[in-house]
């Protein structure tokens, strides 16, 4: 005879089809409620800081605060004790946001003010793409980060050379400008080069003299051709891992280029424009 399931592991079983079940009823009713519940608190701490509201309803929105954290802290340890691998969860993606999500409300008690940090929660708002489970968007979204993933290496590569050419750069201007225009050190100089470089221009260092201009204007234009390269690695990437997931290779190929990667319904050829006879 098969051992009786004991009233913890019943409990367990029940706790594991409302907290993981997005398929069953229970389950997307709890996701959707625990959704609302984020929203709230999200919406709670925004207006905590909103002067004229917090004078008046300070009490009240720290009760309805705490009532949410002491929900996440449950659902947090209900979650933990609901799975076989505890530990898989806990350090996963959402086990560490879940974790950061009530950790504030309590370090608040020690260090006052660290509440704040509770904005954090607008991070579980991406459990509403596991909610949804839209194949569309799961499609797009394992897409988006293969690419990045591709890309990883080339932006550090790149980033590397940008960290280079700060610091090359804000030593030149402090030679050049030195103290009077207020590059006093070469870390203010690096500063400098970095605000510019991001096209921020926070006006409080500039060049004075004609050589420091020539290198500033030199510097905000190199600053658009960095924004544009991850951005353009990034997209290269994702282009590239598109095309693969949408097209076959097949005997279908062009009789001019001889190229066989193409769109499953294509007419023409991506490489030459040559029709394509199926």
């Amino acid at each position: 005879m098969k051992n009786k399931k004991s009233q913890y592991e019943i409990f367990r079983e029940k706790v594991k089809i409302v907290l993981y079940g997005t398929n069953t009823m229970l389950g997307r009713m709890f996701d959707l409620v625990l959704l609302g519940l984020i929203l709230l608190s999200v919406l709670l701490i925004m207006l905590d800081t909103v002067q004229g509201i917090n004078s008046k309803y300070h009490s009240q929105l720290w009760i309805c605060e705490w009532i949410i954290t002491i929900f996440f802290t449950v659902e947090y340890i209900l979650r933990i004790i609901s799975i076989q691998k505890p530990l898989k969860y806990i350090f996963s993606f959402y086990g560490i946001i879940d974790l950061l999500a009530v950790l504030p409300m309590y370090l608040s008690m020690f260090f006052p003010g660290a509440s704040i940090l509770s904005i954090v929660r607008a991070l579980r708002f991406l459990r509403l793409f596991k909610i949804l489970q839209i194949p569309q968007i799961s499609h797009q979204s394992f897409q988006l980060k293969e690419a990045i993933d591709a890309s990883k290496e080339k932006i550090l590569v790149f980033i590397y050379f940008v960290l280079i050419s700060t610091i090359i750069i804000g030593t030149v201007m402090y030679v050049v400008e030195g103290e009077a225009s207020g590059f006093s050190s070469i870390p203010m100089g690096i500063y400098w080069t970095i605000v510019t470089l991001t096209t921020v221009g926070y006006g409080d260092i500039s060049p004075e003299t004609p050589l420091g201009q020539f290198i500033a204007a030199l510097v905000m234009i190199l600053g658009y051709g960095i924004i544009a390269v991850p951005t353009g690695i990034v997209t290269a990437e994702f282009a590239k891992k598109s095309l693969r997931n949408n097209t076959v290779t097949t005997k279908t190929s062009c009789q001019v280029c001889g190229s066989q990667l193409h769109f499953d319904n294509a007419k023409f050829c991506h490489e030459c424009g040559t029709e394509l006879h199926h």
